[in-house]
């Protein structure tokens, strides 16, 4: 159990560093890079990094790849030094702690189990290095073996094992020593999707039995929105949004945290946020949209000005219901028959487009077929309306 304060954390790579680690990869060591932010110290990996977590709190750090994500668990870790900024745990400052006098734990992508082990060597490890007595290092391995459902296991050598069974010993040598942290890097992207999912499920349920504070990396949003308490969505090394999973979907800041979290992904158009009387309308694609009372007052309580926009409409909420003078027509480039649902690729006014539609609402004959015309309309009440300049949400800036 254990609270976190991460204040104005940056992680800073020199530039001579920085290029051994690309001629270690083979890359080309001076290609640059758009989206690192690159000053005379080095490379900004991760800039001005704020977050408070609670005890027991599961937090997700998830983006797309080079982001920073891994980076900042690595410092919480003290795998990477902090270039600035603090980390507090239980309001102990942590920065010049060494890794094994932390108290934390950590999963990693590839398992990193050791292959000449059996699974109860691998579990016993870490309690042999804090020499925990022979009766006591049994009762903890057996009970996290138990959690896990690995007990029939501790005599396999990791090799005998598949994936999702190696990734269960790699979490149970992690929650062996009962750490007040809990870090997990990537843990489920080398399984299988079945394997994802049946792992999901047993982190979750792990959650509930273990006492730990959790952090957990991820790219995939997916995983983001079923597992985390809160989800704090980083681009660039820099954080766009914290929030619970259903505000970020809900209520996303810019049009970056739009696109990232759902799927399939947001569908954008260009629009006009316009004046009638004392409402707002928007223009799209020929059509003209009336947000709610609720998006009315937001709009109102900031003064914004008629303007050029980026009109948001996740494909779930477009309506393929009348609606006059506010139907789009667009034509079927693709139709996917998902079971409960056809997805819809539409191509309208030279954007593309996906809809969501919910089988139980088509009749036999009414299923959309390729080259056919379609019109439909946003539901206003979940239409998003992003500054053009800036990306940012005209509502929740």
């Amino acid at each position: 159990m254990a609270t976190l304060s991460l204040q104005h954390i940056q992680k800073i790579y020199p530039n001579a560093a920085v290029q051994e680690r690309r001629k270690k990869k083979g890359e080309d060591p001076n290609k640059k890079r758009n989206n690192l932010k690159i000053t005379d110290e080095g490379v900004v990996a991760v800039d001005d990094f704020n977050l408070e977590i609670a005890d027991k709190e599961f937090i997700v750090f998830v983006g797309p790849s080079g982001c920073g994500k891994s980076t900042t668990l690595r410092m919480v870790a003290g795998l990477e030094d902090i270039t600035r900024g603090d980390l507090y745990i239980d309001g102990v400052r942590m920065n010049d702690i060494e890794p094994k006098d932390r108290d934390i734990a950590m999963v990693f992508q590839n398992y990193a189990l050791y292959p000449h082990m059996t699974v109860r060597q691998n579990l016993e490890f870490p309690l042999m290095l804090r020499k925990v007595p022979k009766e006591q290092m049994d009762k903890q391995v057996e009970e996290a073996a138990e959690i896990l459902g690995i007990t029939e296991y501790l005599d396999r050598k990791p090799k005998a094992l598949s994936g999702g069974q190696r990734q269960r010993v790699a979490i149970g040598r992690a929650i062996v020593r009962e750490p007040k942290v809990l870090l997990m890097d990537e843990p489920l992207s080398n399984l299988d999707a079945k394997l994802r999912n049946q792992m999901r499920a047993e982190i979750i349920k792990l959650r509930q039995r273990i006492d730990s504070t959790f952090i957990y990396v991820t790219h995939d949003q997916t995983e983001a929105m079923t597992l985390g308490d809160r989800i704090v969505i980083m681009k660039d090394g820099e954080i766009q949004q914290i929030g619970t999973p259903q505000e970020v979907f809900n209520k996303p800041v810019n049009t970056f945290v739009a696109g990232f979290i759902g799927m399939p992904q947001m569908n954008f158009y260009d629009g006009k946020l316009v004046k009638d009387g004392d409402k707002y309308v928007i223009e799209v694609l020929g059509a003209r949209i009336v947000p709610t009372e609720d998006k009315q007052k937001r709009l109102q309580e900031r003064n914004t000005e008629e303007m050029d926009i980026i009109v948001g409409a996740r494909p779930e909420h477009i309506s393929l219901k009348e609606v006059k003078g506010a139907m789009i027509e667009g034509t079927v480039d693709v139709s996917e028959m998902m079971g409960s649902s056809v997805h819809l690729h539409l191509n309208a006014g030279g954007h593309d487009s996906i809809v969501i539609v919910p089988t139980i609402d088509l009749k036999d004959d009414q299923y959309p077929t390729i080259g056919s015309k379609v019109q439909f309309t946003f539901a206003p009440n979940v239409v998003h309306m992003f500054d053009k300049q800036t990306g940012e949400n005209l509502e929740y800036k």
